[in-house]
């Protein structure tokens, strides 16, 4: 089995050493050996070090490449939108199996892709596309095909759970525990596609997809990042009994109308401690699955990184080339439930709000009313000292409110309301609460 290698930056280069160190095993699990037929890269005068490969396989001609009688398989790992869908589209057409781990393509116009490989009789594997080496998405699309599949919830970017897992063990603030993550290289030098929730929101959208049985682009994906969360956020959620992750959640849920539909969304909230995501430390992944008959599962891992990223690609290598081999392929894409996806402020959740508020006898009152008029309930209430308000102010006092589930959209109104309130100082945070604390 030839297979054409597209990219070979530092998964690329784990890919090929991984298919030179382990190529006696993999012809024996395939059934045949794998060659690499080329290389595709950008720059042919770079140096690559000791990466076990003939220089003569390299190529500026991707397309070239796939286009080779003798390709059988194709593995892109650049990653972007274009040039690489075209890239794809073609290797699917020609019935070329493709594995990717492009996460940003998949959750763009995963749709072409799949209709492509469809069209070509030709596989379509994207197992590295979340979570690294976890197995996530074969679970998803073959283990739990006879069940039912009614949320996933998920920490699913490394760089942000380091950040956060720092600020919550230091103390320090966002932009302390950002510049650490960028030392030790977990952070990119430009790291808004995870601080943002770009790279989580690509993930969560396909994890939908494969989960709910209908199509999801990182377009419907409602997301917030963790930049505005500060050391007095992970203080107060400590005092909870609770940690702050950026999470994925993907939930099925009944409309007004009696219709099923699909919520997803990214963003901190806080979590409980007793939950088995709040655990997930350091740059890891995890991801918490919960189905109708199966129960509570947890898939669980390093998330990133060359090596675990070309581990979960030769795995699915190995499935394609066997299907090859075999004359078949698997089971297309299944998007038959084709379920509407429902606006963020219609997800049920619930709301952590610190305000600095007036200290004076009657402000309880008036922030409850606020509360009232949304049909928002009130779960708990905690009261300090703010530290003293601004000069000529007054003394201010800090209110901390915790309220119960409500529609996104009436705990949102809620805030919006509080702040034109003229008891209150400022709203100094506002985070979600999930878990079932």
């Amino acid at each position: 089995m030839r297979l054409a290698l597209l990219g070979c930056g530092t998964v690329g280069s784990d890919v090929v050493r991984l298919l030179h160190e382990q190529s006696a095993d993999l012809a024996a699990r395939i059934g045949a050996p794998l060659e690499i037929a080329g290389i595709a890269v950008r720059r042919l005068g770079r140096d690559r070090g000791d990466l076990p490969v003939d220089p003569a396989l390299f190529t500026t001609d991707p397309l070239g490449l796939i286009k080779r009688d003798d390709v059988d398989i194709v593995v892109e790992v650049v990653g972007g939108i274009e040039p690489a869908r075209g890239w794809l589209v073609e290797a699917l057409r020609a019935g070329k199996s493709v594995v990717t781990a492009n996460k940003a393509l998949l959750a763009e116009d995963g749709a072409t892709l799949h209709d492509a490989a469809a069209e070509g009789g030709a596989d379509l594997y994207y197992e590295a596309s979340v979570a690294g080496a976890i197995p996530l998405l074969r679970p998803l699309r073959e283990s739990l095909h006879g069940d039912r599949i009614n949320r996933v919830t998920g920490i699913v970017n490394g760089t942000t759970n380091f950040i956060l897992s720092a600020m919550d063990a230091t103390g320090a603030g966002f932009a302390e525990a950002l510049e650490e993550a960028t030392e030790l290289g977990y952070a990119e030098a430009d790291p808004t596609a995870d601080v943002e929730g770009f790279d989580a929101a690509a993930k969560a959208a396909i994890l939908a997809s494969l989960a709910f049985h209908t199509r999801v682009t990182a377009a419907d994906v409602h997301r917030e990042g963790i930049t505005e969360v500060t050391a007095a956020d992970v203080a107060s959620a400590k005092a909870m009994g609770c940690t702050i992750k950026l999470l994925c959640i993907a939930a099925r849920n009944t409309d007004a109308a009696g219709r099923e539909t699909v919520g997803v969304r990214v963003h901190p909230a806080m979590l409980p401690l007793t939950h088995p995501l709040a655990s997930v430390g350091d740059a890891f992944n995890a991801v918490f699955v919960e189905a109708e008959a199966a129960g509570q599962l947890m898939f669980y891992g390093r998330g990133a990184g060359g090596a675990p990223t070309a581990s979960a690609v030769l795995g699915d290598v190995v499935a394609v080339a066997r299907n090859r081999l075999a004359g078949v392929h698997a089971a297309s894409e299944s998007a038959y439930a084709d379920l509407a996806v429902r606006p963020m402020g219609e997800a049920l959740t619930r709301y952590h709000i610190s305000l600095d508020v007036a200290d004076r006898p009657g402000v309880l009152e008036a922030v409850a009313g606020v509360f009232a008029r949304h049909e928002v309930s009130i779960a708990t209430v905690r009261q300090g000292p703010a530290g003293g308000g601004p000069a000529g102010r007054g003394s201010d006092a800090e209110l901390v409110i915790v309220t119960h589930v409500a529609p996104d959209a009436a705990l949102a109104a809620t805030v919006r309301a509080l702040r034109g309130l003229k008891i209150v100082r400022s709203v100094t945070s506002v985070l979600r609460v999930e878990g079932g604390l």
